[in-house]
């Protein structure tokens, strides 16, 4: 026992106000770690904080913990490259952009360089192995990227002389090219139903409707209606499950895919019930239901 005392936390002094062993509370998570940790990278925020001598500067929760407010959770991946400053992410990170703003913030400009987009020649954003979607390009890339390239260029042909009319008109024939592909239509659903079955109290209350797909094609289909702020920064030729739509009647949505040349191929739906009330027989039905539309 006496060698478990001596393992665990040492007990500060006038030389050395912090413990061996720290809690902290990062925005309501809890992380124990070892205070050669927090003070590995001199020059950081946590070595500033963590060297100083006027330990009762430092704001605690109602437990004593040392509070940092911050990301919680991406916190770990801080902690994580304080311990032996290497970066690991898991494969498909999406939130890379946030732990960057992240280290920015804990004062470790090596953890900012390693998080840092890297641009490639191919594509000026990078082709970084961490990033949410690394799918390969479709096969419609090519001659998305030619379109974008006559497109380019139909301003200086169309200044350069009597050619320029008729490039222009191949311009703008080429631009009603419409591109193959799957949209996909999401939502979750819930109502109610009384004894008699008659009764309906929520039918189909649709909280938001998601857009699973090419992000191209989306943005076509659906333009200004198209909530894109879980995935902003979407490529148009990679492909998300993370926009939803700023309204919530799926007829409309219907009628936009239906526009743009899609037509329904396939749906598939699941659902659950439970009692509203232990002393009514009410129920409560929930249900997710997707629809996949596609453009030949």
């Amino acid at each position: 026992m006496a060698l478990a005392d001596n393992a665990g936390c040492a007990k500060p002094s006038e030389d050395f106000p912090f413990p061996e062993i720290i809690e902290l509370n990062v925005g309501g998570q809890v992380y124990i770690t070892r205070h050669p940790t927090l003070v590995s990278v001199p020059g950081s925020l946590l070595w500033e904080m963590f060297t100083q001598k006027n330990i009762r500067s430092l704001a605690r929760d109602s437990k004593g913990r040392f509070f940092v407010d911050r990301d919680g959770f991406l916190f770990r991946y801080i902690l994580d490259y304080m311990r032996d400053q290497q970066l690991v992410l898991p494969d498909h990170f999406p939130e890379r952009s946030r732990l960057q703003r992240e280290a920015e913030y804990f004062m470790l400009p090596e953890l900012v360089k390693m998080l840092a987009p890297k641009l490639s020649k191919q594509n000026s954003l990078g082709d970084d192995p961490c990033q949410s979607d690394p799918e390969e390009l479709s096969p419609n890339a090519d001659a998305t990227r030619n379109l974008t390239s006559a497109g380019a260029m139909l301003p200086s042909a169309v200044a350069g002389g009597p050619g320029g009319a008729v490039t222009a008109s191949a311009g703008a024939a080429s631009t009603d090219v419409r591109r193959a592909g799957f949209i996909t239509i999401g939502y979750r659903g819930s109502y109610t139903l009384g004894r008699d079955s008659q009764t309906d109290a929520k039918f189909r209350r649709v909280a938001r409707i998601m857009v699973c797909g090419k992000t191209s094609l989306a943005k076509e289909v659906f333009g200004d209606t198209l909530n894109e702020s879980r995935d902003p920064d979407r490529p148009p030729e990679r492909y998300t499950s993370r926009y939803y739509l700023k309204f919530t009647f799926l007829e409309q949505a219907f009628d936009k895919l239906a526009d743009a040349g899609f037509h329904m191929v396939a749906c598939n739906s699941t659902g659950t019930c439970a009692f509203a009330h232990d002393q009514t027989d009410d129920r409560i039905w929930t249900s997710y239901t997707e629809y996949v539309f596609y453009r030949e």
